[in-house]
């Protein structure tokens, strides 16, 4: 049996350094996400499928999972 995956990660954005907990989708990739503090809209970066991938602490659920993403087919 498979562990459930883990579903907050901490964002970093890269342009201010700003650091918030956020709770994942469990079911798509989020693709973009602004900064509170600078309102830097983030992307993921090539070869991530989402911002959580790319900037977060913990990967995205499907990625956990190894089961690639619904959403982008990653």
């Amino acid at each position: 049996m498979t562990a459930a995956p883990e579903l907050q990660s901490v964002l970093t954005c890269p342009e201010c350094g700003h650091i918030k907990p956020e709770v994942m989708p469990t079911d798509a990739c989020q693709f973009f996400y602004e900064c509170e503090r600078c309102k830097t809209v983030l992307r993921p970066k090539a070869g991530d499928c989402c911002v959580f991938c790319s900037y977060g602490s913990v990967k995205c659920p499907p990625v956990q999972m190894q089961r690639g993403c619904p959403s982008c087919s990653a």
